[in-house]
């Protein structure tokens, strides 16, 4: 994963106007790593919103969640690939946009690196292992940009990918 360029979310004045940090990527991606509850918001053939919880991992820069290819967002991404995903915390947000898609079958590595990840929902009774998603079902979400913060008007930061 590419280093994202670092800059300032616009908010209307008022909001936060005198912000006087920014957070670090590595931040982000802890929050991510360590997060269990992800929303996923895709959009209907008609334009209508959907919004799911997802079981997610963060692994190589991309957030990988698995489920069938019958589900509503499954379809969802089918027709429109752009989706919407953040964590649940209001006053520590991550709300991050880009597109999501069939992960195909991963290596036997990359499965690996998953089953691992996925690990911290064993207590929920799901721990796949790694040739889990040998037959599909797994998709991956990559970033296009991110918009946090750990305190709204000291430190709102808007993260962009390159494409």
């Amino acid at each position: 994963m590419t280093t994202p360029k670092i800059t300032r979310p616009k908010f209307p004045k008022g909001y936060a106007d005198k912000p006087v940090s920014y957070l670090t990527w590595d931040w982000v991606a802890g929050q991510l790593t360590d997060s269990k509850h992800y929303w996923l918001c895709s959009v209907r053939p008609d334009g209508r919103p959907h919004v799911v919880p997802r079981w997610c991992v963060y692994v190589d820069g991309k957030i990988y969640y698995d489920g069938s290819l019958e589900t509503r967002h499954a379809r969802n991404i089918e027709s429109n690939p752009n989706v919407s995903l953040h964590l649940e915390s209001g006053s520590e947000a991550i709300i991050l946009e880009g597109t999501a898609a069939p992960a195909g079958k991963p290596t036997p590595e990359l499965g690996k690196r998953l089953s691992q990840a996925y690990r911290k929902y064993k207590e929920m009774g799901y721990a796949p292992k790694p040739d889990s998603w040998d037959e599909g079902g797994l998709f991956v979400f990559t970033p296009r940009q991110c918009i946090a913060w750990s305190n709204f008007t000291q430190d709102p930061t808007k993260f962009v990918f390159e494409e």
